[in-house]
């Protein structure tokens, strides 16, 4: 065995099933191990990895930033955080931006923020917030609870309370979910973890209706979805809705921990100094990481490449006898009930090409926006190729 698996499962808590290979370096869509073998990476770090590895310009600012400052705290103002906010509300609906360091964090931020805001408005019995089947928002508690997938829960038990949950694309579940207390309706455009599930457009204009009958705030998680995994800056843009408030993380920083929520104003007024804040959150270096990040992102010609991009992959994979779904750059396909995904991803890997899985035995390929369609023909005859060996085995 090798010495960085002997010695990871030495000091390491072991709540990951890693793979037994180790990554010293990476350029564009590329990772090399530690045996200097390339892998093509279709997963960008769980849609992370925005504008790939050791981007030049992102690295260049990354050490400029960290050999002048790194941290100084919120107790005073950071350029580069306004900056960054500026980007974001002027691409956007939304006014106000508040940062933290990941999706989990600013999905637990969301919901306080739906809580402390009906307060304020002398509703404080408008508390619970229904998520849905299917969705993911996290793992610490209060992001656990929304996530309404059992499998998560199992040994954290009582959850926070405050939570419903209703079966995603389900109208008729969505109504009998509802209850004097509900304040929001929170939910993933496209669900990532739960299989790369589109919301139902109905459906949709059903959440919209229901909020505007009984004053519900309409939270979208964009963590996995934003900062133009979709072909738009947010998904959100692609559906004709302004949500009251969003959460984004993952692609946010390219690789740096970065998360943040906006909101609008008269939501975001909510948040005085004192009821809510983030110690490293939308620090010196998160952020001017994440203004080089939407600087490439919103240049000219960038989102409609992603998008071109994404309908190019699922005309590949059409090819090769999978029925892909998604959008942009965030793509799904379910396998046939002899491939199981897990065993799939490994048998890319050890042929040099990493993809990812969701649920329901799902092939996801959520690859750095940056990719070329030479780099995707060469991702995706790695990909039919071990398709056509687990068909034959």
């Amino acid at each position: 065995m090798k010495d960085f698996v002997l010695e990871g499962n030495r000091y390491l808590i072991g709540n990951y099933a890693r793979y037994p290979v180790s990554f010293v370096r990476g350029e564009g869509v590329y990772l090399y191990d530690t045996e200097g073998k390339r892998y093509l990476d279709m997963l960008a770090g769980i849609a992370v990895n925005t504008l790939g590895h050791s981007h030049p310009e992102l690295s260049k600012v990354i050490c400029q930033q960290a050999s002048k400052l790194i941290h100084t705290s919120n107790l005073f103002h950071i350029q580069p955080q306004i900056d960054v906010a500026k980007i974001l509300v002027e691409n956007s609906c939304l006014d106000k931006v508040f940062f933290c360091n990941s999706g989990a964090e600013a999905n637990e931020t969301a919901i306080k923020l739906v809580r402390k805001y009906f307060y304020d408005k002398g509703q404080p019995e408008k508390f619970e917030i229904i998520t849905f089947t299917g969705g993911f928002h996290g793992r610490t508690i209060g992001s656990l609870t929304a996530t309404a997938q059992p499998k998560y829960h199992e040994g954290f038990k009582p959850l926070l309370q405050g939570i419903r949950y209703a079966e995603f694309n389900n109208i008729k579940s969505l109504r009998e979910s509802l209850s004097k207390n509900t304040a929001a309706v929170m939910f993933e455009f496209i669900q990532g973890e739960g299989g790369i599930n589109l919301i139902d457009e109905k459906f949709l204009n059903e959440i919209k209706k229901i909020s505007e009958e009984r004053d519900l705030l309409i939270v979208v998680d964009e963590v996995q979805t934003g900062i133009g995994r979709t072909g738009k800056l947010f998904a959100y843009q692609h559906y004709g809705l302004c949500p009251d408030i969003i959460t984004l993380a993952k692609g946010l920083g390219g690789g740096v921990p970065t998360g943040a929520v906006m909101a609008k104003d008269e939501i975001a007024k909510a948040f005085t100094p004192g009821t809510h804040g983030s110690t490293f959150g939308g620090n010196f270096l998160a952020t001017s990481a994440a203004k080089v990040v939407l600087k490439n992102v919103l240049s000219e010609g960038f989102l409609k490449d992603v998008e071109e991009k994404g309908e190019y992959i699922k005309e590949k994979l059409k090819k090769i006898g999978l029925d892909p779904r998604g959008k942009g750059l965030m793509i799904g396909s379910t396998l046939p009930e002899k491939i199981n995904a897990g065993e799939l991803a490994k048998r890319c890997l050890e042929n040099g090409l990493i993809v990812g899985t969701a649920g329901g035995n799902t092939l996801r390929l959520v690859p750095p926006l940056i990719i070329t369609k030479s780099q995707i023909d060469e991702g995706i005859e790695i990909l039919s190729e071990v398709v056509k060996q687990m068909h034959i085995d």
